[in-house]
């Protein structure tokens, strides 16, 4: 864990927040500035900064678990969704702790955002 990343405080219960999803590796929850009326984040609850820091790829498939029940639960896994996982600042990431973007409900444009 990082003390200084919100996402890890969000992990070990330390800044409450309400789960969707929760697993023994992964949470997810509601992105606090949706741009889609179904906006939310799945992380690992260990503190990994971004792709280029994970040693066990086997994180993605957790991830990639959460996503694939979340939008089902989310009732977006029929018409479609997007999956965006932003990498350093240039890529767009605005925390530093590995995360999945999952947006969907509405019509996406091609632009790829998150």
């Amino acid at each position: 864990m990082d003390k200084n990343c919100i996402f890890c405080k969000i992990a070990s219960k330390e800044i409450s927040k309400e789960f969707l999803y929760e697993s023994d590796l992964v949470m997810a929850f509601h992105d606090i500035n949706p741009e889609a009326p179904v906006h939310i984040l799945i992380l690992p609850k260990v503190h990994i900064s971004n792709i280029n820091e994970v040693q066990d790829m086997g994180i993605f498939g957790d991830l990639f678990t959460a996503a694939k029940e979340i939008a089902e639960k989310e009732g977006v896994s029929e018409k479609g969704y997007r999956v965006v996982i932003n990498t350093g600042k240039d890529g767009g990431q605005l925390v530093d702790h590995l995360h999945i973007h999952l947006i969907g409900g509405k019509k996406l444009g091609s632009k790829v955002s998150g």
